[in-house]
């Protein structure tokens, strides 16, 4: 099996990792505080494989083509926050549920929208190129509109004490990436490091949600009886984000695969890099369940958007192709 044929099947993986983690935790309660405990190491450990796909010494890079740059920004950045506002109202106004919501759709993706993009023909060097500046803003940004957002209940919510273990875990293996990036580029035989832990984010994000799923399954007995607003409130997201993506593209004239890759970046969510800060809160277990979902939700959406947007939304021969 190749690295694509592994990423064509990893809905179906991550699935099948919280079917087990769910059973399991189920039929052995006492393995869910060994299962809490291992969380955070493969966490970090998937966190760190992950942000070495990206490259974070080339933000420059993403700075040449700046019609196509300031179009992401517009969307992710301004449209995104917007559209998870709107959103917003339609969930239960229990804080740890809004929380939850506001976490996951707030950051965009920079792990498997580059494997998506690839999969949907959009423009692949341009995604791996916005990438860096993707994590950094939305590293920046995420306190600012939790705190435009939710207001005087943020504080009630979080507090430093709570995510400065959080954010330890995500910038520590963000630290080591950077670093490792320095060390696979200063010589050419180094490069193949860097291509054998591309094959690691698939099989550790599904133990890492097994994990999850374990060790929280008395906070998804908590939160299944609001699946069917959840679900809809997220598969609602993908469709208008990729509807957004299509307007935006042709206010901006971008060329069909570009837009593609616009589309992909606006759908698609960072919900692991969030997944620490929601598990660092007292009772963030609701959250940490909130997020999952939306991940799930995404994976099976993405099903629908690999003929969605190169079939429909984005039709045409790319124009690279074109003559």
């Amino acid at each position: 099996m190749d690295r694509l044929a592994l990423e064509r099947r990893q809905a179906w993986i991550y699935l099948a990792a919280i079917a087990l983690g769910l059973l399991a935790g189920s039929t052995w309660p006492r393995a869910g505080g060994y299962f809490e405990a291992l969380i955070w190491p493969f966490l970090v450990l998937l966190l760190y494989v992950t942000f070495t796909q990206v490259p974070l010494l080339h933000v420059r890079d993403a700075l040449r083509d700046r019609r196509f740059v300031a179009t992401v920004l517009i969307g992710n950045f301004l449209l995104v926050p917007a559209l998870a506002w709107g959103l917003l109202q339609l969930v239960p106004a229990d804080p740890a549920i809004r929380l939850g919501v506001l976490l996951v759709l707030l950051v965009p993706c920079t792990d498997w929208f580059i494997a998506f993009t690839q999969l949907g023909q959009g423009d692949v060097p341009r995604a791996i190129a916005a990438t860096p500046l993707n994590l950094v803003l939305q590293l920046l940004l995420l306190p600012l509109y939790l705190w435009i957002i939710l207001g005087p209940g943020l504080a009630a919510t979080m507090s430093p004490p709570d995510v400065l273990p959080a954010l330890a875990v995500v910038l520590v293996p963000l630290a080591a990436a950077i670093a490792s990036e320095r060390w696979f580029e200063s010589r050419p035989g180094r490069a193949r490091a860097r291509d054998r832990l591309a094959w690691l984010p698939i099989p550790l994000l599904a133990v890492v949600v097994l994990l999850v799923a374990g060790a929280q399954v008395h906070a998804v007995g908590e939160v299944v009886h609001l699946l069917p607003v959840l679900v809809p409130v997220f598969a609602a997201y993908l469709v208008v984000a990729s509807l957004l993506a299509r307007g935006l593209a042709r206010v901006a004239r971008l060329p069909v695969e570009q837009g593609r890759t616009l589309a992909f970046s606006m759908g698609t969510r960072n919900s692991f890099v969030v997944l620490p800060v929601a598990l660092a809160l007292p009772g963030g277990e609701i959250v940490a369940v909130v997020i999952v979902t939306q991940s799930l939700v995404e994976l099976l959406g993405m099903v629908f958007y690999l003929w969605w947007v190169p079939r429909v939304l984005f039709a045409g021969r790319p124009e690279r192709a074109r003559g």
